[in-house]
């Protein structure tokens, strides 16, 4: 059985491809409506790690722009 994180993904991707304007808003008061549980997501110890890390790189100052990161991205790339 699917995972409820596929399930969302699949749903999502689902939407993306919906350009019906009626039926994303009848979609959409379905969804508003419906009783949802929203639950608080479990973070697993490795992510909290990844997270404390993040934000000591953040204060340090070790960021990169999203442009930046895409050249070295392709840069990367072209050298595989």
């Amino acid at each position: 059985m699917a995972t409820v994180d596929t399930l969302r993904n699949n749903l999502i991707d689902k939407l993306l491809a919906i350009s019906n304007k009626e039926y994303l808003l009848a979609l959409n008061q379905l969804v508003e409506k419906s009783d949802v549980n929203i639950d608080s997501v479990k973070l697993s110890n490795e992510q909290i790690l990844m997270l404390k890390l993040s934000d000591k790189d953040i204060e340090a100052g070790r960021l990169i722009s999203q442009d930046q990161l895409d050249k070295n991205d392709l840069e990367w790339l072209k050298g595989q």
